[in-house]
């Protein structure tokens, strides 16, 4: 039976369902933007880029429990454990929170506004990615680099965990989804029903590819590349990130909304064309980058391309599946891909630093970008054939 409800409540329970993603991401980010300042607790070396390549390596092995979320700090050598478990713990979790996170925001919005409410999707994933660097400038500000690196760094922790009490309690006054409720008496999704379609599986993998990373190059690393490559100070990468994703944030409804108007497809092929052209010429420009306004701008110019992914890649994953397999169909193929190319993406860049091969990496995420262009051009616009109309 299909639920009338008013804008209003879309609005409410799309709230909800996001906080939690929010969270989440707060969480997954505050990993990143504080290890500049825990790293050499948990891994001491006279080598700021061999630090930061052990907290990029434990960064990696989260990635690992996010597939299985699709289908759970002290002195010596216990910290470094520690600090692995509690991001195996945290990709578990973030890993269940994608998938049905997606299905709900797509299956609770109207359906002319699908791709809009959508991608509110990334609006609180970059909104958690703020609030952690919003907490940054404020630490920044009130502590010495000393005192963050001592024991402030453990500020957002406590904060996140917070966060996660109250969205638990928000989230128990969600609405099911029309589609969910209709379901869900009928049968349960299991990975043998999802095998019955390879393709949009395959595809869900080909289209994330490139979006991922590129979407972690121009966000979690970044801010490490603005530090270590460019050699901006600390402070200024903060502020330029901060401002630079503020922007990328109100970008994503903009993007969602046209692509409610003119298809999946155009914004898809937006980000895989202009990311192969501009990839390479971004990075070397920021190599050469001598004030922070010339960072923020090449960063902006490089989100401004990942919109086209971000912005439209959790309901054109939706629209491939029916209700039943919905929320796995989106989340496993998905949590695969990330673990295996997102999750390695700033290990990879500050190895191959390390090595003195950076711009190798610069080829890399252009080559990756270039194959997820191929899998555009060959899908349907699943606007035109979603899979949520039935």
């Amino acid at each position: 039976m299909q639920v009338q409800r008013s804008e209003r409540e879309i609005i409410s329970n799309i709230l909800k369902g996001s906080l939690g993603n929010l969270i989440e991401w707060f969480d997954w980010y505050v990993y990143a933007s504080f290890a500049v300042y825990f790293a050499p607790s948990f891994f001491p070396s006279h080598d700021k880029t061999a630090e930061l390549l052990s907290t990029a390596g434990v960064f990696a092995i989260g990635f690992l429990m996010r597939p299985l979320g699709s289908l759970i700090l002290g002195n010596g050598i216990i910290a470094p454990i520690i600090l692995v478990l509690a991001r195996l713990f945290q990709g578990l979790s973030l890993g269940g929170e994608y998938g049905t996170s997606a299905t709900y925001l797509s299956e609770m919005a109207s359906r002319n506004h699908r791709g809009f409410y959508a991608s509110f999707q990334y609006v609180t994933l970059i909104s958690g990615q703020l609030i952690a660097l919003g907490v940054q400038i404020i630490l920044q500000m009130t502590l010495s680099n000393e005192q963050l690196a001592e024991w402030g760094w453990r500020i957002p922790f406590i904060i996140g965990a917070l966060g996660a009490i109250i969205v638990l309690f928000l989230r128990l006054s969600m609405a099911e989804s029309d589609q969910f409720a209709s379901q869900k008496a009928k049968s349960k999704g299991s990975l043998k029903e999802l095998m019955r379609y390879p393709k949009a599986v395959l595809t869900v993998v080909g289209l994330t590819l490139g979006g991922t990373i590129a979407f972690y190059t121009y966000t979690t690393y970044l801010q490490k590349f603005m530090i270590n490559s460019v050699g901006l100070p600390t402070q200024s990468v903060t502020r330029i990130n901060f401002l630079a994703l503020l922007i990328f944030m109100i970008l994503q409804p903009i993007a969602g909304a046209i692509s409610d108007k003119i298809g999946r497809r155009p914004l898809l092929f937006w980000f895989g064309g202009l990311g192969t052209i501009f990839t390479i010429p971004i990075f070397v420009a920021l190599q050469h980058a001598t004030t922070s306004w010339e960072a923020f701008w090449l960063m902006l110019a490089g989100l401004l391309i990942v919109t086209g992914y971000t912005s439209i890649n959790a309901i054109v994953k939706a629209e491939m599946f029916p209700t039943e397999i919905r929320a796995l169909g989106v989340g496993l193929p998905y949590g695969l891909t990330v673990a295996i190319f997102g999750g390695t993406v700033e290990y990879l860049a500050l190895y191959l630093r390390k090595i003195n091969h950076e711009n190798l990496f610069f080829i890399y995420v252009t080559v990756v970008i270039f194959i997820s262009l191929l899998v555009y051009w060959r899908m349907t616009d699943t606007k035109a054939t979603s899979k949520l109309d039935k």
